[in-house]
C-alpha cells in the first residue's frame, strides 16, 4: 500500500482545484491532472475554446509559515516569461492570469519527450533555433535537464513548457550589468549542453563523435552548482523516497 503524500508537500495543501474555470477566452471545466508537486499544481481544462493548461503556485503554509509569496512570485515570473514569449511558436500562448497565484496557457497536443524516443530528423534544429531565439532575449531557459518540459508535439515539432526557474533579468534591475550579464551567460551555455545531452539520448545518429564527446563532458560551472545544490538535493531525494518509494509516474513527490 503506497503512502500518501503530507498535504504540507503539495501547492494547495487541503484546497482543491475548482471544477471549471474562467478565462479570457471562455469557461473551460477541469478534465485531469497533470502534477502537484510542493511549488505548484497543473492541470488540463476544456471548453468550448479548446483546450487549455491551468498551472497555480503554492498556496498552502508549510510547518506554519505562510507560503503564498512564494506561489504568487513564481506565477508572475512564469507568466512574465510566456508573456515575453508570446510571438514563438514554440511556446504555448499565454492566455492570462487566474487569481493571484495561477495563470493559463494554450495546450499542445502532444508528449513529454522520452528518452531512447526516436525524433524527427529535423526536431533537434527546431529546438536550437527556440532555445536560441530566447537567448536572444536576454533570458536562459535553465531546465532543459528534464526532457519531459520539452513537448513532442503531434505535428512532431519541439514545444517549451514550465518556464518556472527560467532567467531573465530587467535593465532597471541590474540585468546588463556584470555580474547578472556573466550569470546569464553560464546559464544559457548551460542550455546548450542540455540540449547535446537530450539529443544523445533520443538522436545519437545525428551527431558527430567530437559532439557526443562533449556530451559527456559536464562543464565547470555545472559542477559547482550540482556541489552546492547537492545536500538539499540528498535530503528531498531522502525524505519522498521514504514518502514515495516505488515512484510512481512521472518525479518523485508529485500527483499524477
Amino acid at each position: 500500500m503506497r503512502k500518501e503524500l503530507p498535504y504540507s508537500l503539495t501547492a494547495l495543501g487541503r484546497e482543491r482545484l475548482p471544477p471549471s474555470i474562467s478565462l479570457p477566452t471562455g469557461e473551460f471545466r477541469f478534465v485531469k491532472l497533470f502534477k502537484h508537486d510542493f511549488f505548484a499544481v497543473t492541470a488540463l481544462y476544456e471548453g468550448p475554446g479548446g483546450k487549455v493548461v491551468l498551472k497555480v503556485g503554492r498556496k498552502a503554509d508549510f510547518l506554519g509559515l505562510p507560503c503564498g509569496w512564494m506561489g504568487r512570485i513564481l506565477a508572475r515570473h512564469e507568466a512574465d516569461a510566456y508573456r515575453r514569449l508570446r510571438d514563438l511558436d514554440t511556446v504555448p500562448r499565454f492566455l492570462g492570469m487566474w487569481g493571484r497565484h495561477g495563470f493559463a496557457h494554450a495546450y499542445v497536443e502532444g508528449h513529454p519527450m522520452r528518452k531512447g524516443e526516436h525524433v524527427p530528423d529535423d526536431f533537434f534544429s527546431r529546438l536550437r533555433n527556440a532555445v536560441n531565439a530566447i537567448h536572444r532575449r536576454r533570458m536562459a531557459y535553465v531546465d532543459l535537464e528534464k526532457p519531459q518540459n520539452v513537448i513532442v508535439g503531434d505535428d512532431g515539432r519541439p514545444y517549451l513548457i514550465d518556464f518556472q526557474i527560467s532567467w531573465h533579468l530587467p535593465k532597471r534591475y541590474g540585468g546588463t550589468l556584470w555580474p547578472a550579464t556573466y550569470v546569464l551567460k553560464r546559464l544559457q551555455d548551460a542550455d546548450r549542453y542540455h540540449i547535446g545531452k537530450l539529443q544523445r539520448r533520443t538522436r545519437p545518429d545525428q551527431l558527430t563523435p567530437e559532439q557526443l564527446a562533449s556530451t559527456y563532458r559536464t562543464p565547470w560551472y555545472i559542477n559547482v552548482h550540482r556541489w552546492l545544490t547537492r545536500p538539499a538535493m540528498l535530503f528531498r531525494r531522502r525524505t519522498l523516497q521514504r514518502l514515495d518509494p516505488k515512484r510512481r509516474a512521472g518525479e518523485r513527490g508529485a500527483l499524477p
